[in-house]
């Protein structure tokens, strides 16, 4: 399952020898950095497109609907088309950032459709010793050349994957996970939205606990075990090691669809949360967004925060299948 998630640089730098190499996207972007135009033409992956995540993967904040709001899906389909994507592509994306802004333009184009969509391990990091990057120095008309005969075809459809809506989360009775860093999901600190906290009953599984020091992806074991310790059953076709988990703690199993858990994540405003949903994707487990996230929620005063931690041990104490 893995590998339809996450591609690793040696993978990839294989693929993009093939007759039909999968279409790049270079979606650097980060919180108080958003604009990583001028890192793309520095250096980026050969052939790779330059995605801009405030402007083509999101709509304008709003704060009804949060710091990063959903694009339309016609909006997406025109940035895709502007990046070279057509119907049937592979694509594979990457950032220097741990995967996170990656990770929000590959929810996006599987919740618009498209199938064969992946994030490079490592982001940008991981490419070193696999091929040189390409500096692009741009002038106004070699860029609209290069856009007109790189101009995909690609159509999207309606929504295929899940999302929660502000109310659907308030009557929430799964596990719902906020992918934020532990400072914020406690409240000790809120350096952008309106209040501290969380949403109440939220658990703490922040993005950056499924990566490793140098920016990889963690053992699958390891993954596993962070997202069991909150409560997340794993399908039982899952083989893994011994898991390290608290005494009196047995994680959940489920065998089939109709047993699947009931999985929500959100963070800030919908980037890093689409980072925990593709590593449960890699695990088996499907997980809906809140694409508000915090950003929303907070900004609402009629809506509950929880601060201080969690514990998630009365939602895993059992073991099926």
């Amino acid at each position: 399952m893995r590998d339809q998630v996450f591609v690793t640089a040696e993978a990839l730098a294989g693929e993009l020898r093939g007759t039909r190499p999968p279409v790049l996207l270079d979606v650097r972007w980060a919180l108080g950095e958003p604009d990583g135009y001028a890192a793309y033409r520095a250096g980026h992956l050969p052939g790779a497109a330059y995605v801009d995540l405030e402007n083509q993967l999101a709509d304008p904040a709003d704060p009804r609907r949060g710091r990063h709001p959903l694009p339309t899906l016609e909006r997406l389909q025109e940035a895709a088309r502007f990046w070279g994507v057509n119907d049937g592509d592979a694509v594979v994306c990457y950032d220097d950032s741990g995967g996170a802004a990656a990770a929000r333009a590959w929810w996006l184009l599987r919740w618009a459709g498209m199938t064969d969509v992946r994030i490079l391990d490592g982001g940008l990091r991981a490419w070193s010793g696999h091929g040189a990057l390409e500096v692009f120095e741009p002038k106004v008309r070699e860029i609209a050349r290069e856009h007109k005969s790189r101009r995909g075809t690609v159509t999207f459809t309606a929504e295929h994957l899940p999302v929660l809506t502000a109310d659907e989360v308030d009557a929430f009775d799964g596990v719902l996970i906020d992918a934020r860093a532990a400072a914020r999901y406690r409240g000790d600190v809120e350096p952008l939205d309106p209040r501290a906290g969380h949403i109440p009953g939220a658990v703490n599984v922040p993005y950056t606990e499924n990566l490793r020091p140098d920016g990889g992806l963690r053992r699958v074991d390891e993954l596993a075990r962070s997202y069991i310790a909150a409560g997340v059953p794993v399908p039982s076709t899952l083989r893994l090691p011994a898991v390290d988990l608290p005494v009196g703690w047995r994680p959940r199993l489920w065998a089939d669809a109709g047993d699947a858990p009931k999985v929500g994540v959100y963070c800030g405003s919908g980037v890093t949360a689409a980072h925990d949903i593709a590593v449960l994707a890699s695990l088996g487990v499907e997980a809906a967004l809140y694409p508000g996230s915090w950003s929303q929620w907070s900004a609402d005063s009629a809506r509950p925060v929880a601060t201080g931690t969690h514990a998630p041990a009365a939602r895993a104490t059992t073991l099926n299948g």
